[in-house]
């Protein structure tokens, strides 16, 4: 497989720039590719070489990772598994909760697990729950045993990840896993692309006023136009959602309604499998009082980027004005990146 060739024809079809830092990963990409589905070519090169099974690409807010990873992902002709980590996580718990009663159930999860895919794909990975870090070590320890191929992107380095999270040190087995068993590359350009190329949000409204207001409420009704308003109920693990301006997979939600209130992964995927358009209204800024919030919230985006959803919001302050509470920061850079995209008319 020619990487290098097919990527740069993958840029100039979509219009892409290009530029050496991305080449260089291709070119590891190329190596990792071909050290764990191509091995026979390096074989006698690589005899007392042990191959590390995991690609972590690290970078900051919108320098192409995502489309890197997509491009090699989708390039690969073997069974594989593209998730968000809050999905997989969640399928993981629901897995060992069904079978609670059984030894040795994180192998029979993996084994299984190894049965659909030679490699996943996680985007934009990140650890934010204590009941993740608590198990990630011995999970992915199999994962990696199994010899199950993971690939990564993220804007945390390795050694950073979870960092001043609660009882961090139970998590600090799982970063030696990765560190042992991973290439963690790194992707670094000046500017953000999705920022850059997407600079009509049309649909990011602020200051919240009569004005704004106006223009979200307009909108509203011209993609609702001959719709039917119903009220929608939607049930996850006994928990019920409802969703009171529900038109035909297009929803408006208040900012307190999604992030106010006990919600969490499963209920954000579940919205996002039943909508297709979403107009979040009268979001705030962020600071230390409204953490919790502003965590949900970036899970949220992260779900609803993930299936691709367009948005319209109305906001407190500009979108490149707000402010983050302190333990948010860094994670918060992605959600802001993603907004921007998200927003965009080029987005829909």
């Amino acid at each position: 497989m020619n990487l290098k060739k097919l990527f740069i024809n993958h840029c100039e079809d979509h219009q892409y720039e290009i530029n050496q830092n991305q080449l260089d990963i291709i070119n590891y990409l190329k190596i990792y590719f071909t050290e764990n589905f191509e091995p026979s070519f390096f074989t006698k090169f690589l005899k007392k070489k042990k191959n590390k099974l995991g690609f972590y690409l690290v970078g900051d807010v919108g320098v192409g990772k995502t489309m890197i990873l997509n491009f090699f992902f989708n390039e690969l002709k073997k069974k594989k598994l593209r998730l968000h980590f809050n999905e997989f996580m969640i399928k993981f718990h629901d897995f060992v909760f069904q079978n609670k009663n059984k030894e040795n159930v994180i192998e029979i999860f993996v084994k299984n697990l190894k049965k659909d895919t030679q490699i996943i794909y996680f985007d934009e990975f990140q650890v934010t729950n204590i009941v993740d870090a608590m198990i990630l070590g011995k999970l992915f320890k199999i994962i990696f045993e199994s010899k199950i191929k993971v690939i990564f992107s993220s804007n945390i380095n390795i050694n950073d990840l979870y960092k001043d999270g609660l009882q961090r040190d139970q998590f600090i087995p799982f970063i030696k896993i990765l560190e042992n068993n991973c290439y963690e590359k790194e992707l670094s350009i000046k500017d953000d692309y999705r920022s850059s190329n997407n600079t009509n949000l049309e649909r990011f409204l602020s200051p919240i006023d009569k004005s704004s207001n106006f223009k979200f409420n307009k909108f509203f009704r011209k993609i609702t136009k001959n719709k039917n308003k119903t009220l929608k109920v939607l049930e996850v693990k006994g928990r019920k959602i409802v969703l009171d301006n529900f038109y035909d997979k297009i929803v408006k939600f208040d900012f307190e309604e999604l992030c106010n209130r006990n919600l969490g992964s499963e209920d954000y995927i579940k919205i996002a499998e039943t909508c297709e358009f979403i107009f979040i209204k009268n979001l705030p800024n962020f600071n230390d009082s409204n953490s919790n919030q502003q965590q949900r919230f970036i899970t949220l985006i992260d779900i609803i980027y993930e299936k691709k959803i367009p948005l319209m919001i109305t906001s407190q302050v500009d979108l490149n004005l707000i402010k983050s509470s302190s333990s948010m920061t860094e994670p918060f850079k992605r959600t802001i990146s993603r907004l921007y995209e998200l927003t965009s008319i080029n987005f829909s």
